[in-house]
């Protein structure tokens, strides 16, 4: 059986298939299916963006199919900037600009609490749909630390550690990342609908 994964990045499906190994299903990227539409996340929450997702390919494929949507929520900022963590500094804004506005927003701030969110969707050819959230809670730094990951890594110290996502080693930031705890949630709770497919 076949379950679509809704992604075109090539790492984050590698990091999915290491994790959701489910027996009897194939996970194939949305890049490996032809003539698959492209998805605006346009809703105003991570399940409402990872529903919608999931929801669209699995009717235009006609199979299960998996997605996600992820971001970085900051307590001072009321959750920001949260479900536009990827244009944070405007539609075309890349990496150094979003980082810059954060640490420019958080200037003067001692609260310096955040969590990185990661809500799975898994959806059914019918278009019904279930989601999972998985968190990681840590802290914002004053500047960026590290060479590793992407996005916010280089500002992001989990609990319990004191290195930034990009300071730690690939191998334990994925044990401990939103996403990997998501993912650890999908298998409870999904490996039994799965199997049964």
């Amino acid at each position: 059986m076949k379950l679509l994964i809704a992604t075109r990045n090539r790492h984050k499906l590698a990091e999915i298939r290491a994790i959701l190994a489910v027996p009897g299903w194939e996970l194939v990227g949305a890049d490996e299916v032809p003539g698959l539409p492209e998805v605006e996340e346009d809703a105003p929450t991570f399940e409402g963006n990872a529903s919608k997702k999931a929801r669209t390919l699995a009717l235009a494929g006609r199979c299960w199919a998996l997605a996600d949507d992820s971001g970085l929520e900051v307590d001072a900022l009321h959750g920001a900037p949260g479900v536009t963590s990827a244009r944070y500094a405007g539609p075309q804004a890349d990496t150094p600009a979003n980082n810059a506005k954060l640490l420019a927003a958080l200037q003067g701030v001692t609260d310096r609490r955040a969590r990185f969110r990661c809500v799975l969707a898994l959806a059914a050819p019918d278009g019904r749909v279930r989601t999972v959230d998985g968190r990681c809670e840590g802290r914002i730094l004053a500047a960026p630390r590290g060479a590793q990951g992407f996005g916010y890594d280089p500002l992001f110290v989990p609990d319990g550690r004191e290195q930034t996502f990009a300071e730690l080693p690939p191998e334990v930031k994925n044990r401990i990342s939103h996403r990997a705890r998501a993912l650890q949630r999908a298998m409870q709770e999904w490996g039994e609908i799965l199997s049964k497919r």
